[in-house]
């Protein structure tokens, strides 16, 4: 098997991809001298020309970018297989993408019973958004919201979406109502984002909404979740996620028409076959009770 030097193949991609001798070499921590170096080297090696002037930059000719293209996609796949061994042999650190409604209210509060029970394991967390797709290259596991995220690759239901109007015992009492008596209409609404989310509840519970539908809207839902707590009102909350202080009574579930049905909470990973992220998400699925 004849393989070119790795260098020079690593200073072509480089050049190819960013068209420029000085951008490669900064990114590969050399200097564009030594980038276009390699580059001949290469050239010589093959016995073909990759790149030409053109004005004051460069291109790549035919040959270069036909070789181009098959060097680009071998040396992504040797770094992902690297990444991959690498994690393999020596894996002491998880990655964990994590939307911060779970990470706030069950994935950090319960993080010192892992660390407990792993030591030799360090967990990273990082901010995940809500429906974002698993990335192999940054993640080992992801915690997120929405349909089916998998992209083919397994995965667990943590909580079921599931939407009803949650108030604290606290904002029934300054309104004096009892449980049996809120009137939706009439209420205080806190909004997730915008205010559709009320717009189907009161679709789907065949009542007229109120016109202009008013109250505080929340872009983040950490943000609406504090509001609701604290008594500013009545907000539609996924009720598994707020299990614990349902349970408490903190919060007070107002009806048992939900919205959000078809959509869940979802543990992902492409490596469940490997110990430490298994033992994670082991962990993490018993601790929210949804078995492993």
């Amino acid at each position: 098997m004849q393989l070119p030097p790795l260098n020079a193949l690593r200073s072509f991609e480089a050049t190819a991809r960013l068209m420029s001798l000085s951008k490669a070499g900064d990114e590969l921590h050399v200097t564009h001298a030594a980038v276009s170096h390699q580059i001949k080297h290469l050239e010589t090696w093959l016995g073909r020309k990759l790149l030409q002037k053109s004005g004051r930059g460069i291109t790549l000719t035919a040959a270069g970018g036909e070789y181009y293209r098959a060097v680009s996609g071998s040396l992504a796949a040797i770094a992902h297989a690297t990444g991959n061994m690498r994690r393999d042999h020596d894996m002491r650190a998880i990655t964990v993408g994590c939307i911060p409604s779970i990470a706030s209210r069950w994935l950090v509060p319960a993080l010192p019973s892992f660390q407990d029970s792993a030591p030799d394991l360090d967990v990273r967390i990082v901010y995940a958004r809500a429906e974002e797709r698993f990335d192999d290259e940054s993640l080992d596991v992801l915690i997120t919201m929405g349909e089916d995220l998998s992209g083919g690759r397994e995965s667990r239901l943590l909580f079921s979406r599931r939407n009803q109007p949650v108030a604290s015992r606290h904002y029934l009492a300054k309104r004096n109502w009892t449980i049996d008596d809120v009137s939706l209409t009439g209420a205080d609404l806190l909004h997730d984002e915008s205010v559709d989310g009320w717009k189907e509840w009161f679709r789907k519970a065949g009542q007229k909404a109120p016109e202009p539908l008013r109250g505080p809207i929340f872009q983040d839902f950490n943000m609406l979740a504090t509001a609701v707590i604290a008594g500013h009102g009545v907000a539609l909350c996924p009720v598994e996620v707020f299990r614990r202080e349902i349970e408490r009574g903190d919060l007070l579930v107002l009806s048992d028409i939900a919205t959000a049905e078809n959509q869940g909470y979802y543990v992902i990973s492409n490596s469940w076959a490997k110990k430490p992220v298994r033992r994670f998400i082991d962990w993490f699925m018993t601790e929210c009770g949804s078995g492993a």
